[in-house]
């Protein structure tokens, strides 16, 4: 009976490769080293590329029920004023929120539709989470991310993730690049 196993396994040697090259397409962008992700803008643009309209895709134009977002703009003067302790927070908090929200919604429906956007969400919240903030020992009031309106397009929602990641998530990336990349 082994012989005849190992037979089967190796009878097809193509399905093996096509199998191994389908699972690698779908692993998940968090196995990039965060290092990475902070250092290489190309590897967070890869990231950012792959949230197309298709991250929603397959929803109806109208989600069931509107999904809580933070307000994603971004005033550069204030930005330069803050912390990097403080950037962090905020851009950690604006994730959640849309993770918070988008998981509110697939919880209280059966829908499929935004679960690459959810995986996406996750992937960027376990990055920002874990890299190392240095502490300058000064304490600021915690501000509580701005709320925005709530959306129930997935298109305008995937367009507001993206502004999230194009605005404060990169600028952060580029505070943080002297920090996190001259330990590479």
């Amino acid at each position: 009976m082994a012989t005849r196993l190992s037979f089967v396994a190796c009878a097809h040697p193509g399905c093996l490769l096509l199998l191994i090259g389908v699972i690698s397409i779908y692993l998940p962008e968090a196995h990039t080293r965060a290092v990475d992700f902070w250092c290489n803008v190309q590897v967070r643009q890869k990231m950012l590329e792959r949230i197309d309209s298709k991250a929603g895709g397959g929803c109806s134009d109208v989600l069931p029920s509107p999904v809580q977002l933070p307000c994603v703009g971004i005033n550069v003067a204030e930005w330069r004023n803050k912390t990097l302790q403080q950037k962090h927070a905020e851009v950690l908090e604006a994730l959640q929120l849309f993770q918070h929200g988008v998981q509110h919604v697939r919880n209280q429906t059966s829908l499929k539709c935004l679960e690459r956007l959810e995986r996406s969400i996750t992937d960027h919240v376990n990055i920002v989470s874990n890299v190392l903030v240095q502490n300058d020992d000064l304490t600021y009031p915690h501000q509580p991310a701005e709320m925005c309106p709530n959306k129930t397009s997935p298109s305008e929602v995937v367009t507001a993730y993206k502004r999230l990641l194009n605005g404060k998530l990169n600028r952060l990336a580029m505070d943080l690049k002297h920090t996190v990349c001259k330990a590479k």
